[in-house]
């Protein structure tokens, strides 16, 4: 264990998170969006986005909504289809910025990671002139802005990084972690969903000070084995490391709905995020997936899952969409209300660096 749970030197953890960055790509590429509310994604009726521009922003336009309810909002939004072969190219640029600090990486996805700088290679002692030199380095590597947050932990310097959004960077240090966190609505934590965030409300934690107040067996009660990391960022304290190179047994992601789903369109429409914040994850961190794993959680709380395997690891993100639209399409018209739905991708390995033949899968 390390750091602030006693009087070990703390550590100096870095969590940079590049600005609105598949948007800010197209933006950067293309000199017409710029200054456009501009989404990354299909304009399609049952199209997601999946990143939208600072423009797009400011008319409540953000990633994971429904296209038809962003172009409700925003009527001269413009849709770009992604290109993630570019968002690679541009990360593994990124990353080898980081490198050059340290081999204490850990890609959380294409556009953020975090950074133990503790010890570093280029010997410089405060964390928060290596975030500065670390975003300059990569404005004037790749034309686009990145935030950073400086803090004693993982949870921190990632809250730390949401506080001066877009182009700038914070520090949370050990002598204010606590009281941040005493302040902070636990909606607003990162590990806290919106399904979580509802359940603590109806247990009455609404801050940080609330969430504090709960023993650790209560919360272990109430969410399970989460509740050992409920209890300690209550208090500012994350004993997780940053683990270069880690390839998981899994990756998943899951969400429950405001409404249950009851056809195949809104179900599908709401797998889209799910289906791209895997994949990022496996592109950032050069993983290919062979097995596909959908979860389905009914309105009374039974949940089935249904897998598929295929030979090789899925070549492409469309790949990915293939296998889920087919595990999907047999449980419609479904027996009951859909509350949650999950995509979780199995059998990971490390991505050969060479340029590997694009085979089409028979599905």
């Amino acid at each position: 264990m390390t750091g602030e749970g006693n009087h070990a030197r703390p550590r100096k953890i870095v969590h940079v998170d590049m600005d609105a960055f598949y948007a800010s790509v197209e933006q950067r590429d293309n000199p017409e969006l710029r200054g456009v509310p501009v989404a990354v994604g299909s304009p399609a009726a049952r199209g997601v986005v999946a990143a939208a521009s600072y423009e797009a922003r400011a008319f409540g336009v953000h990633s994971a909504m429904p296209s038809v309810t962003a172009q409700r909002k925003c009527p001269d939004l413009v849709f770009v289809k992604p290109r993630f072969d570019v968002y690679k190219a541009v990360s593994l640029q990124i990353r080898a910025i980081f490198a050059e600090y340290t081999p204490m990486i850990e890609p959380l996805s294409l556009d953020e990671a975090y950074l133990d700088v503790t010890e570093n290679l280029k010997g410089i002692e405060i964390a928060t002139e290596i975030a500065e030199e670390i975003r300059a380095r990569i404005k004037a590597a790749t034309g686009l802005n990145a935030s950073a947050g400086i803090s004693y932990n993982k949870f921190l310097a990632k809250m730390a990084s949401d506080l001066n959004k877009p182009n700038g960077q914070a520090v949370i240090t050990p002598k204010n972690g606590p009281a941040f966190v005493e302040r902070l609505p636990v909606k607003k934590f990162h590990g806290v969903g919106p399904a979580t965030a509802e359940k603590m409300h109806r247990l009455g934690i609404e801050t940080g000070a609330d969430l504090k107040e709960k023993t650790l067996d209560f919360l272990v009660e109430h969410f399970g084995k989460s509740g050992p990391y409920f209890y300690g960022i209550a208090r500012g304290i994350d004993n997780r490391q940053v683990k270069p190179d880690r390839v998981r047994k899994s990756v998943g992601a899951e969400d429950t709905f405001a409404e249950d789903i009851h056809s195949y369109e809104p179900a599908r429409e709401g797998l889209q995020p799910l289906i791209e914040k895997v994949w990022s994850y496996c592109e950032a961190n050069e993983i290919g997936a062979k097995t596909v794993t959908l979860k389905v959680k009914y309105a009374d709380f039974s949940q089935i899952t249904r897998s598929k395997t295929v030979p090789a690891p899925l070549p492409a993100i469309t790949d990915l969409e293939e296998v889920v639209a087919l595990l999907l399409a047999p449980l419609f018209p479904p027996r009951k209300g859909i509350r949650l739905l999950g995509v979780s991708l199995s059998s990971l390995e490390r991505r050969r660096s060479e340029t590997t033949p694009q085979l089409r899968l028979a599905l």
